[in-house]
């Protein structure tokens, strides 16, 4: 079905015209990745349509499978391409699902979906905690916090602002580490030796404010997955407490339900 609630037909692969420039140093999964992306953005294929399978693609552009398989990995991981066992793929809203049953930090969650992450810090202060983040962290009177605002990208572009808020009593001398070209849950892990163990996340939806729409590249008022997240180590000790404000037209959070009998 698509957005209006009209069924759309599938496409083929000699339908949208799909073909490859042998002479390219661009490998042949990057060609039909973009001309895909470009179809959806020049609204030909949409949103609920039934895509091409493999073997139709890898037929009528007279390739083996592997690369359009390597494609449909890449779309899939964008949020382009829904992949159901069984059944013909088909053209998504764009939003990645981020899987919240699997403790991931940002830069491993986007290399493992094959795109390229990338930081830039906006402040890194020593500060009083709110009592949102004391509570969190169970911080005892007095003690301080590192605030660390990171602006996230992903493919270079601006994704979500990120902002940590860590124990000063268990990451002193942060300040000191590059935390634009590692990430944290390495220097946690690798610098400050404290084994992350779990994680729980409240997730809800805000509007974006002028200053968050300024730097993510979108609408003031924009629609932002808000999700707040208390990490634990081995020790059950919590060293983080993170609010991270993601753009809600690429980012849906996906969690799975189990009954129990």
């Amino acid at each position: 079905m698509s957005n209006n609630g009209q069924t759309v037909s599938a496409a083929t692969a000699e339908q949208l015209g799909l073909i490859l420039d042998s002479g390219s140093f661009v490998p042949y999964y990057e060609q039909i990745v973009d001309q895909v992306r470009s179809l959806i953005k020049a609204n030909r294929l949409r949103e609920g349509q039934t895509f091409c399978s493999e073997g139709d693609i890898a037929r009528t552009l007279g390739i083996s499978k592997m690369p359009v398989r390597q494609a449909f990995q890449k779309l899939r991981s964008e949020g382009l391409l829904i992949i159901a066992k069984g059944r013909r793929p088909v053209i998504g809203s764009g939003r990645v699902p981020w899987d919240f049953q699997q403790l991931r930090g940002f830069s491993e969650e986007m290399r493992r979906r094959g795109l390229v992450p990338s930081a830039k810090v906006l402040a890194l202060d020593l500060q009083e905690p709110d009592l949102e983040t004391a509570q969190a962290l169970k911080l005892a009177p007095n003690e301080k916090v590192y605030r660390l605002k990171r602006l996230r990208f992903v493919n270079k572009k601006p994704v979500a602002v990120v902002t940590s808020y860590l124990p000063a009593r268990i990451f002193a001398g942060i300040e000191k580490q590059n935390l634009e070209k590692q990430s944290l849950y390495h220097v946690f892990e690798s610098i400050y030796q404290r084994k992350l163990h779990w994680a729980e996340e409240v997730i809800g939806a805000v509007n974006a404010g002028e200053e968050e729409a300024s730097v993510l590249h979108a609408s003031a008022g924009s629609p932002l997955l808000l999700i707040k997240e208390t990490t634990y180590d081995t020790l059950h000790v919590p060293i983080e407490f993170s609010v991270s404000l993601l753009r809600g037209d690429r980012y849906a959070a996906s969690v799975v339900s189990v009954r129990k009998r």
